[in-house]
């Protein structure tokens, strides 16, 4: 039988390229898109994507999406019960496992593997240890699309731009390609997961500082360690 499993839906590239392998996988079942929105403001948590172009993705895919409703910026205790709640449903269900895309940040794999342990659910991570060359270089030879939703604020002359072979040799040196450390976020609009590409247009940039997750990635990430951080968003609307 397959494993059931819940997928950690950033909307973002890596997110785009982990599902890919996963539905590849006969024995991996995907049961949900498991995505955390701010609440306040009807958009996907870190990412500033609008809820509205996060259901035309699952829509596409053909995955049912469930989204975990928080505030703007719960506290860790509050944060980690409502996870804990929500992986206690998925784990009532039947679901035995969490799929993510993560990389490379051991600390992140190490919390989320902790919370899961607390309801008896085990990580998957399709893309771990890989390359980051790597990984965006099959995510275009694959023929996904992103446009960069978000970045830090030392890289605004790149959000709302759709990445590219040119934009990521462009990077400054010490940018992750994959934005894994946090430079920058993304939501796919294009590629093999997708029945049908998702028309979208940009609107105004905005910059915005506030207390920001030291170690965030396409997924949700615990609040743990916050630390002041700036970050230009660009609104992407849908077309």
């Amino acid at each position: 039988m397959p494993t059931n499993c819940i997928f950690n839906w950033s909307g973002g590239k890596d997110s785009a390229l982990a599902l890919y392998h996963c539905l590849l996988n006969a024995e991996l079942e995907i049961k949900y898109l498991v995505t955390t929105i701010n609440d306040t403001a009807d958009r996907i948590s870190m990412h500033g994507v609008r809820t509205e172009l996060l259901i035309k993705q699952a829509e596409s895919i053909g995955i049912p999406l469930y989204q975990i409703r928080l505030p703007e910026m719960p506290a860790m205790t509050e944060y980690d019960d409502a996870m804990r709640y929500h992986l206690t449903q998925f784990k009532n269900e039947g679901i035995t496992h969490a799929v993510f895309g993560d990389i490379f940040l051991e600390d992140l794999r190490s919390y989320r593997d902790e919370r899961l342990n607390e309801v008896g659910l085990q990580g998957i991570y399709p893309l771990w240890k890989r390359d980051t060359n790597a990984v965006i270089n099959e995510f275009f030879k694959l023929g996904f699309g992103t446009v960069i939703a978000c970045t830090q604020a030392r890289l605004e002359r790149i959000v709302g731009k759709e990445i590219s072979p040119e934009l990521i040799n462009a990077l400054p040196d010490d940018v992750d390609v994959c934005g894994e450390n946090g430079e920058f976020h993304t939501f796919a609009f294009k590629g093999p997961i997708f029945k049908k590409e998702i028309a979208y247009k940009t609107g105004v940039k905005i910059f915005k500082e506030y207390q920001a997750p030291k170690n965030s990635n396409d997924s949700c990430v615990s609040p743990a360690d916050q630390k002041p951080a700036g970050f230009w968003y660009c609104d992407l609307l849908s077309a």
